[in-house]
């Protein structure tokens, strides 16, 4: 079987890893979607929490599979038979960063960890999850970064009632 896992923090998931997961699900007959529990890090979401966003935001996707994971991605791969980790790129300053963590990968694995780089699409080029939090934190709109319901989820752990905002969307959307 051609598999493959895609780590992260996901801490929230937004539109542009939704698009990577979805790209690599048709690269990969599984693709394992793995939210890396640092405990280095105060996340806005627990890892169970993240957990439950990703199974939800994937459900229609039927050869991903969601679970977490803490220490180091090519202990965890070796775990779990992975030969290849998938890694976005949104600019071209991810990739300064993202290639030092996969040859870094690889060369603790010996060489039995590959990283596959997909590139995001480009209306996703500028999301990253502490961008959506800022914005959210002040009460900006995040619906065009992340999927509804993570918004609804997002806002209520800022304590922000986005209710009759996000309800005008949706009738507009419904028009």
């Amino acid at each position: 079987m051609n598999k493959a896992v895609y780590p992260g923090s996901f801490d929230p998931m937004t539109l542009g890893h939704l698009d990577i997961i979805k790209r690599a699900s048709k690269i990969f007959d599984e693709l394992t979607v793995s939210v890396l529990d640092n405990h280095s890090k105060t996340p806005l979401f627990s890892v169970d929490e993240r957990v439950n966003i990703l199974k939800e935001a994937t459900k229609d996707i039927p050869n991903v599979k969601v679970e977490s994971f803490s220490g180091l991605l090519v202990d965890y791969a070796r775990e779990k038979d992975f030969k290849v980790s998938i890694r976005g790129l949104r600019a071209i300053t991810d990739l300064e960063y993202e290639l030092q963590i996969a040859q870094t990968n690889r060369m603790l694995s010996s060489g039995a960890l590959d990283t596959l780089f997909l590139t995001t699409a480009a209306e996703y080029s500028y999301l990253s999850s502490s961008g959506v939090k800022e914005i959210a934190s002040f009460g900006g709109d995040i619906l065009g970064c992340v999927p509804r319901f993570v918004a609804d989820l997002v806002y209520a752990k800022y304590g922000i009632d986005k209710h009759d905002d996000l309800a005008g969307e949706v009738h507009n959307e419904q028009k």
